[in-house]
C-alpha cells in the first residue's frame, strides 16, 4: 500500500505522496473534466481524465471500472446540472425554478430542496452539482433569468446560502452530500442588449457594489467550488482575469476550494475571443490567472503539456491545481469509496414521496397572485364550468422549464421526464374541482416553430446550435376551438408563457412580449365578455397585453416543477393562500430594460417621453386574498453607532377574511452620499401569519454594518449620516412606512 492508499494518513500527506508518483500526462489530465455522452473509456485511457459531466446512467455504473484498470486508480470526480433537482435523471423530483423558488422568500424550503436533491443525486453516482446560480438578472431579455434568484443581492446571497448548505450538508463526508458551485463568477449577467456571454461593462467598483456580495457570502459560508462565467470585462476574458480570481476570490475571501470553468473557456480564447493564438498559450493564460478544473476544452491536455515545455508556466503551477483537486477527492473519501451508483438506495430515495411533498409546498409558495378583482378563489356552491385553454395549459415539459430532461443538454431523455410524474394546471383543475363542475380543455393557440440555424447544427467547439424559433401564426381552427369552449364557460383560466426552446444559455430573446398567436388567444377571449384568469408559466417576466392585464386575475408561475399544475388549482380554488411576492420586477415594455428596482439614483426626469419608468409589477409585489395594512413604523433608536443593530417594529392588521402569510420587507436608503448609490435596498424580511381580524407588532433587526456602501477608492464602509428605513409590503414607494435615523458614531 503507498501512502497516498492509507486512509489513516493526512489528507496532505496523501496528496504529496500520490503528486510526486504523477506524470505530467497524469497530472494534466486531472485538470481536465470532459463530457462523457459519446462514453468514458477513452476519456480515462487518452486523457487520464480527472472528471466527468453528461454521463448517461449506463456509463455512469461503466466509470469505476475503467479507473479501476489505471496505473494510479486516481477516481473520478462526477459532475453535472442537477440545477432544480436530478435533472437529467428520469424519474428524479424535479422542483421549480431558482427563480420560482426565490418567489417564496424561504430559507429554510429552498434549503430542504437541494437537501433532498443531494440525496438523489449522490445514490447515482454524482459527486458534484453546477449549482446555484449567484448571478444578478437585470436584462430581461437574458436568456437564463429563469436560473437566476431575480435581481436582488441580498436575496440572492440568502438563497444561495441556503442551496450551498442544502447539497453540502453535514459536510463531505457525509456520503449524501454533493458538492456546491458557485456560478457564474462574476459579472456574468451584466449582458449587453440581453445577449448571452456577451462583454459584460463593469468597473471594479461595480462589481464590488453589487455582483460580488452573494459569491463573497458563500465563499466564507465554504462552498467548495466555484464555476467561471463566459464574458469578458473590460476586454479580459474572465478565464485570465487574475484580479478577480486570484486577488479577490484566493486572497481577499480565502477561497481554497477548487475553481471549473464553464464549456469550452479555454478554448473560447482560441476560436471565439481571439485572445490567445494556440491552445498551448490559452492553456498557460488559464493557469496563470488561476483555474484548476477546464471544462471540455480536449485540446488543454496537450497545450498545457506544451506550455510546460515552452517555459510558459511551471509544473508547479500545475502541482497547485491538481492538488486542489485531489484535495476534493480524498474529502469525499472517493479513495476508499467511489460512491458508485448504489441502486438500492435510488430505489428509496428517487422521486421519494417526502420529496413530493417538499416539491409541492415549494411550489404552492413559489406563485405570485398579480391581480385579483375578487373573482378568486373560485368557491360557490353553484356548479361551474371551466374553459381551460392555452398552449402551457397541458405541457409538462415546458411547466419544468431548463435544465430538465428534454430541454437541450443530454441525449438520453428525448421525451423529457416521465408524463405521469408531472401534473399539469389542466390536470390539476381536473382532479380539484368538485364532482359537479365541468372541465374542458382546448389548445387555443402555438407558441412557435423551430428551424434549423442557418450557419449549422453545431458550433465551432461541437456543442449543439439551438434552433431558430419562428413564431406560430394563428391557427384559426385552433382559436375557434378555444373561443367555443370559452363561449360555454362559466371562466376561462387561460395559461400562456414561453417555452423550452425560448428559455437558457444561447437562448437570449429580443422581444419579451408572448410569442406566437398567445396575444391574438388572450385578445379573443377577452372579447368574448368571459371572465378570464390569466396564468403565466414561463422562465422570467413577460410583457403581458392589454387583454391580460384587465383579466380579472394574473397568477405568475415561474416553470413551478412537477407539482406545479396541482399548486396552481389550488390557488384558483381557495384551497391554499397565495403567498409568493416578485424577486424580480416586471417590464411594461422591452424598452424599459433594465427596469430593477434598486436603480442609481441620478438621471433627467424620472420618465421616457414616450413612456412610464414605472415597472408594470414592483420586485417584493404580490397579493394575498385578504388584505394587510400597515402602520406605527416606530424604531428603539434613532442615532445609532456603526457596531450597533438598527431594532424596529411595525404593526400588521388583516382586514379580510381569510389568513395571509405576510413577507414584511425591510429597506435602507442613505440619505447622502458619497457617490452615487441605489434609491433603496433590501436589508431583511420576515414572514409572518397574521388570522383575519388579527393585528400583530413585528420586529425587525438590521445590522448597522449593512448599510455600506462602496465609495470610490473601492472600500466597503458605512458612511455617517441620515438613513431612511422603509418597511412595508413591496419595494414600491405607496406600500412603504419611513421612519429617519442617524449614524454618527
Amino acid at each position: 500500500m503507498f501512502d497516498y492508499q492509507n486512509s489513516k494518513l493526512s489528507i496532505e500527506v496523501r496528496i504529496d505522496d500520490l503528486l510526486a508518483r504523477m506524470t505530467l500526462p497524469e497530472k494534466v489530465g486531472q485538470m481536465l473534466q470532459l463530457d462523457a455522452r459519446e462514453g468514458v473509456e477513452r476519456l480515462v485511457n487518452e486523457f487520464n481524465v480527472g472528471s466527468i459531466l453528461h454521463t448517461s446512467p449506463e456509463e455512469m455504473a461503466r466509470a469505476g471500472e475503467y479507473v479501476a484498470a489505471t496505473r494510479l486508480r486516481i477516481p473520478l470526480l462526477t459532475a453535472d446540472d442537477a440545477i432544480h433537482g436530478h435533472s437529467f435523471w428520469s424519474g428524479a423530483t424535479i422542483y421549480p425554478t431558482q427563480l420560482a423558488m426565490a418567489c417564496s422568500w424561504n430559507y429554510d424550503l429552498i434549503r430542504q430542496a437541494a437537501r433532498e436533491t443531494a440525496i438523489e443525486v449522490s445514490a447515482t453516482g454524482l459527486h458534484w452539482t453546477f449549482s446555484p446560480v449567484l448571478c444578478i438578472t437585470r436584462d430581461l431579455r437574458w436568456g437564463r433569468v429563469g436560473e437566476t434568484f431575480g435581481e436582488d443581492p441580498y436575496l440572492i446571497g440568502e438563497f444561495g446560502s441556503a442551496m450551498v448548505k442544502g447539497y453540502q450538508g453535514d459536510g463531505l463526508a457525509d456520503k449524501t452530500a454533493v458538492l456546491a458551485t458557485a456560478k457564474h463568477f462574476a459579472g456574468y449577467s451584466e449582458t449587453q442588449g440581453g445577449r448571452d456571454a456577451s462583454e459584460a461593462d463593469l468597473s471594479p467598483r461595480k462589481l464590488r457594489s453589487w455582483f460580488l456580495p452573494p459569491f463573497e457570502r458563500v465563499a466564507r459560508e465554504g462552498c467548495r467550488t466555484f464555476m467561471l462565467g463566459y464574458q469578458s470585462i473590460d476586454g479580459v476574458p474572465i478565464t485570465a482575469n487574475k484580479w478577480l480570481l486570484n486577488d479577490v476570490l484566493k486572497g481577499e475571501w480565502g477561497f481554497a476550494g477548487t475553481l471549473v470553468t464553464d464549456w469550452d473557456n479555454v478554448g473560447r480564447m482560441v476560436w471565439e475571443q481571439k485572445t490567445q493564438a494556440s491552445h498551448m498559450h490559452a492553456a498557460a493564460t488559464a493557469i496563470n490567472a488561476g483555474n484548476d478544473l477546464v471544462m471540455t476544452t480536449w485540446q488543454f491536455y496537450q497545450g498545457a503539456q506544451d506550455a510546460v515545455a515552452n517555459g510558459l508556466i511551471g509544473e508547479g503551477q500545475i502541482d497547485e491545481a491538481v492538488r486542489r483537486i485531489l484535495r476534493l477527492k480524498f474529502e469525499l473519501g472517493l479513495f476508499e469509496d467511489p460512491r458508485l451508483p448504489d441502486l438500492k438506495t435510488q430505489s428509496q430515495v428517487i422521486g421519494a414521496a417526502e420529496h413530493a411533498l417538499t416539491n409541492l409546498e415549494l411550489a404552492r409558495r413559489s406563485l405570485v397572485l398579480l391581480a385579483n378583482d375578487e373573482t378568486l378563489p373560485l368557491q360557490t356552491k353553484q356548479p361551474m364550468r371551466l374553459a381551460v385553454v392555452g398552449p402551457n395549459a397541458n405541457d409538462a415539459q415546458n411547466q419544468l422549464g431548463d435544465w430538465a430532461g428534454n430541454s437541450g443538454q443530454i441525449n438520453w431523455m428525448p421525451d423529457g421526464h416521465p408524463r405521469d410524474l408531472i401534473e399539469t394546471v389542466l390536470d390539476g383543475l381536473e382532479r380539484l374541482v368538485p364532482s359537479d363542475w365541468k372541465v374542458s380543455y382546448a389548445k387555443g393557440a402555438e407558441i412557435a416553430q423551430f428551424e434549423v440555424d442557418p450557419l449549422g447544427e453545431t458550433y465551432e467547439d461541437g456543442q449543439p446550435r439551438p434552433p431558430i424559433v419562428v413564431a406560430a401564426k394563428p391557427n384559426e381552427a385552433l382559436l375557434d376551438e378555444a373561443l367555443a369552449l370559452a363561449a360555454n364557460s362559466d371562466l376561462v383560466v387561460a395559461v400562456v408563457g414561453d417555452c423550452i426552446p425560448l428559455i437558457g444559455e444561447y437562448r437570449s430573446t429580443a422581444t419579451l412580449e408572448l410569442v406566437g398567436s398567445q396575444i391574438e388567444l388572450l385578445d379573443r377571449l377577452a372579447a368574448t365578455g368571459k371572465k378570464m384568469v390569466v396564468v403565466v408559466i414561463s422562465s422570467k417576466p413577460m410583457v403581458l397585453p392589454e387583454s391580460a392585464i384587465n383579466a380579472a386575475a394574473i397568477i405568475q408561475a415561474f416553470n413551478p416543477g412537477m407539482r406545479g399544475g396541482q399548486a396552481i388549482a389550488e390557488l384558483i380554488l381557495g384551497h391554499i393562500e397565495p403567498s409568493g411576492r416578485l424577486p424580480i420586477s416586471f417590464a411594461r415594455h422591452v424598452g424599459q430594460q433594465p427596469i430593477y428596482y434598486n436603480q442609481i439614483r441620478g438621471q433627467h426626469g424620472d420618465r421616457y417621453a414616450d413612456y412610464t419608468q414605472d415597472p408594470l409589477f414592483a420586485f417584493g409585489f404580490g397579493l394575498s386574498y385578504s388584505k394587510i395594512n400597515y402602520t406605527n413604523l416606530r424604531l428603539a433608536a434613532n442615532t445609532l453607532g456603526a457596531d450597533d443593530t438598527l431594532r424596529a417594529t411595525v404593526a400588521l392588521t388583516n382586514v379580510g377574511m381569510r389568513p395571509v402569510l405576510e413577507t414584511v420587507q425591510a429597506y435602507i436608503s442613505d440619505a447622502i452620499t458619497s457617490v452615487t448609490w441605489a434609491t433603496k435596498e433590501l436589508k431583511g424580511y420576515r414572514q409572518i401569519l397574521v388570522q383575519p381580524g388579527e393585528s400583530v407588532d413585528v420586529n425587525l433587526e438590521i445590522a448597522v454594518a449593512e448599510f455600506s456602501l462602496v465609495n470610490a477608492a473601492g472600500h466597503r464602509v458605512v458612511e455617517l449620516g441620515e438613513f431612511n428605513l422603509l418597511v412595508g409590503a413591496s419595494s414600491r414607494a405607496q406600500d412603504l412606512l419611513v421612519a429617519r435615523f442617524e449614524v454618527n458614531r
